[in-house]
């Protein structure tokens, strides 16, 4: 028996491919922390925040709750599209949805970082008067 384990694969996309997919309907999942999502991010509809992991004094730790907010917020059916800054926390929380039983998530390359670095629209806070 041929078992090919896809169940946890985890598919990266570039940030073109992304733009192209949450224009056509995908849903963009920013996982970086509210302070980071604040600072900027992708300038598109349907855009979700839920930090995968919690800056903290003691260092990174994993949000406990991330699946459950995810999976109060969205379906399992819902194309998501994952994002954080540079793509390590986005590989990691995809690798979890997937695991989880969502049939459709991609993971961005490169994250915000790469998102801006292509040109494409951000959102950034206005600076405070």
């Amino acid at each position: 028996m041929d078992s090919q384990s896809s169940a946890t694969e985890v598919v990266t996309i570039d940030v073109h491919a992304a733009k192209d997919l949450i224009n056509s309907g995908c849903r963009y999942l920013d996982v970086r922390t509210v302070e980071e999502f604040k600072k900027g991010h992708p300038d598109v509809e349907n855009i979700l925040n839920i930090p995968y992991l919690f800056i903290t004094p003691e260092g990174r730790v994993k949000n406990p709750e991330f699946l459950e907010q995810v999976q109060s917020a969205c379906s399992k059916e819902d194309h998501l599209i994952v994002g954080c800054q540079s793509g390590v926390r986005s590989l990691a929380a995809t690798s979890v949805l997937v695991s989880a039983g969502f049939k459709d998530v991609k993971d961005i390359g490169g994250g915000y970082l790469a998102w801006v670095q292509n040109g494409l629209a951000a959102t950034k806070p206005k600076e405070e008067l």
